[in-house]
């Protein structure tokens, strides 16, 4: 009968709801007139209009207010207050009628009974339907059985989308608070979190559900540190920012945010900082469609710049966050909408960025495009060279000459005593922007240099997941590897508030707490997936770790500071670094003879002018294990001159 039901067009559906009003009102009626004069069959021969009256007033506003639209196997706590809403006016409407009408008086107190009963018999009807569905729904034997770690309003409402569902079914809430444990949420008891194991043997339990939103990064990462040990999946429905921001629901269910694993708890920002340099300006932001750079548009976006220029040379990645961006505005419905303008250009051409700042009249240049891939870098070194020293000199120049007022470069720890080709262009990178800042120009020239950044491209985190998913092993390139890590959305966040700050020439260095031993990363996230790590200690593990070695150019440790001397700024995180600079003759003169060397191909002389021009430069490959054979200034040919190094593609 329940699959005829629930087969049966939603048209067909709302009939049987009105028929079923129709008959349920007058029923209604008439036991109130039962319990107002106390008689098992009163005489209300001289009002059976009343009767007939009540669902034909009754059902035009229930339709009216939606209360047919309702999916009964959806309802919730605003139904239920429709349902209250549309009683009301039918028993006032009711009310009218009957004191209108000079045939029979009715006792003003049936009306009060004939609500409260209408209420109790429309509401009660759709609640057991409700459970009658859903109680055909949870019998499924093959749904899988999910603890609830959250009895608040999350957690709650997280168990009613379960129930609607076909995979999943809340067998238990977990939580915290003592007034919550042993008491009984929609069929649902809630145990203290010690009992977890016993509730994971005795009702086989597949995963936890996180249902704790509000909860700060502190407070998740101590419940995941006890929930780590525990052989079962662990996933988690969005953060608090997320539902917000309309990014996500409640019954959207993830992975664990590894910055709940590994972070602190965000420092807000310092409003005054973060949109001095872009509410009421022209900003543009290069590499728009990196990792970086779209999450410093969506923050962008949201301080009220008058024009938001997108520059990238990938055009799939600015297709991307221009449709980003564009459902942004339309969701925050700014007062004065943002006008976005996405254009395709490469960093290294000057006169097009110049064309650019100019027909937009930018201010503010946030400059986040750059080859950023370590190992990549290291075997195309010439292209790495092009596009993150000779882009940036370009861009800034560019700037320069159209008198931007604030160029913000993004910067790395790599550039701190380089052992690869990436870190030691955006080493020269800064070099260049201390050395502009000190001409006589207009524009304040900065960068910010902070470490990995949590779920970028390139970022360990997406690739032990991947690893994870598809049993193993997991790579790690060796034991004692550690790396500072910083999320996204905060590391963003402190880039636009470092502009702010700068006087021209600043080097910006980014608390980012203290750094993670890779290893150790790779084991929880393991654990949380519900595996167990296969060493020599647990043969019969899941998945497998295994060391591949350090990449070429890669560091055991990074580092933030060059000189280890730095100074704090009025913000908590930002701090001021104190380091030697290149007098700009000299460092045009290297620029000069990097840009001959890049045209003719010439490795060699590359790699001799990075390390004579970056204090700490030590390629981890020496030069003299590179033969190159070139002919009429093209590359012919190119070999490993002993076995087992790497081949540089340029």
């Amino acid at each position: 009968m329940i699959n005829f039901f629930s087969s049966l067009p939603r048209g067909t559906k709302r009939g049987f709801l009105i028929l079923m009003d129709t008959a349920l009102l007058p029923l209604a009626l008439f036991a109130a007139f039962v319990l107002r004069f106390g008689q098992f069959w009163p005489d209300v021969s001289q009002i059976k209009w009343l009767f007939i009256i009540a669902p034909i007033v009754a059902i035009p506003i229930f339709i009216r207010l939606g209360l047919y639209r309702s999916v009964i196997r959806y309802m919730g706590a605003k139904a239920v207050f429709t349902i209250v809403k549309g009683v009301t006016l039918a028993t006032g409407a009711l009310m009218i009628l009957a004191a209108i009408s000079h045939q029979t008086e009715v006792p003003w107190p049936v009306f009060g009974i004939y609500w409260a009963i209408a209420v109790v018999y429309i509401g009660g009807s759709r609640m057991i339907l409700r459970d009658i569905f859903n109680v055909r729904h949870t019998s499924k034997s093959n749904r899988q059985h999910v603890i609830i770690y959250g009895a608040g309003a999350a957690g709650v409402q997280l168990a009613n989308g379960l129930y609607c569902g076909q995979d999943y079914l809340p067998v238990a809430f977990v939580d915290d608070k003592k007034e919550l444990q042993g008491s009984v949420i929609n069929g649902v008891k809630v145990f203290a979190p010690c009992e977890i194991s016993q509730i994971i043997q005795d009702r086989v339990v597949s995963q936890i559900l996180l249902a704790i939103p509000s909860a700060s990064r502190a407070t998740r990462r101590t419940i995941l540190e006890k929930l780590e040990p525990l052989p079962i999946h662990i996933k988690t429905i969005p953060g608090m920012v997320d539902l917000i921001d309309q990014r996500a629901a409640v019954n959207d269910i993830q992975e664990v945010d590894i910055e709940d694993l590994l972070g602190r708890d965000p420092v807000p920002p310092h409003e005054n900082l973060l949109d001095k340099c872009i509410s009421d300006k022209s900003v543009m932001v290069t590499g728009a469609g990196g990792s970086i750079g779209s999450e410093l548009c969506r923050q962008i976006i949201k301080l009220e710049p008058t024009t938001l220029v997108l520059f990238d040379k990938s055009e799939f990645n600015l297709y991307k966050i221009e449709q980003d961006l564009l459902n942004i505005q339309r969701r925050i419905k700014s007062a004065k909408p943002v006008r976005i303008v996405a254009i395709l250009g490469s960093i290294t051409h000057q006169k097009r960025v110049e064309s650019i700042i100019r027909g937009f009249e930018v201010n503010t240049v946030y400059h986040a495009a750059a080859y950023k891939h370590v190992p990549l870098v290291e075997q195309n070194p010439i292209e790495g060279v092009r596009n993150n020293i000779f882009g940036t000199l370009a861009t800034a120049q560019a700037a320069k000459n159209c008198k931007v007022e604030n160029f913000v470069l993004v910067s790395t720890d790599k550039a701190v005593r380089p052992t690869n080709v990436m870190g030691a262009t955006k080493r020269i990178a800064e070099l260049i922007l201390q050395g502009l800042s000190r001409q006589k120009s207009s524009t304040k020239f900065c960068m910010v240099r902070f470490g990995n950044v949590l779920a970028s491209s390139g970022s360990v985190v997406p690739l032990f997941r991947k690893q994870i998913k598809q049993g193993g092993p997991v790579t790690v390139t060796h034991k004692d590897i550690n790396r500072y890590f910083m999320t996204i959305s905060e590391a963003s966040q402190l880039v636009l508030q470092s502009g702010a700050l700068a006087k021209g020439g600043d080097v910006f260095v980014l608390d980012m707490g203290e750094p993670v031993r890779i290893l150790d990363l790779a084991r929880k996230m393991i654990h949380l997936s519900g595996f167990t790590v296969k060493d020599s200690n647990n043969l019969d593990g899941d998945i497998e770790i295994s060391f591949t070695g350090l990449r070429p150019g890669e560091k055991l440790f990074e580092e933030l500071l060059i000189d280890n001397k730095a100074i704090s700024t009025e913000h908590e995180l930002i701090m001021r670094a104190e380091e030697t600079e290149l007098p700009w003759p000299i460092l045009n003169e290297i620029l000069n003879k990097l840009d001959t060397a890049c045209h003719e191909f010439d490795f060699l002389m590359v790699r001799k002018l990075l390390k004579n021009a970056v204090a700490g430069y030590c390629p981890q490959c020496d030069i003299e294990d590179l033969v190159w054979k070139v002919s009429d200034s093209k590359v012919v040919e190119f070999e490993k001159a002993k076995e087992g190094k790497q081949v540089i593609a340029g």
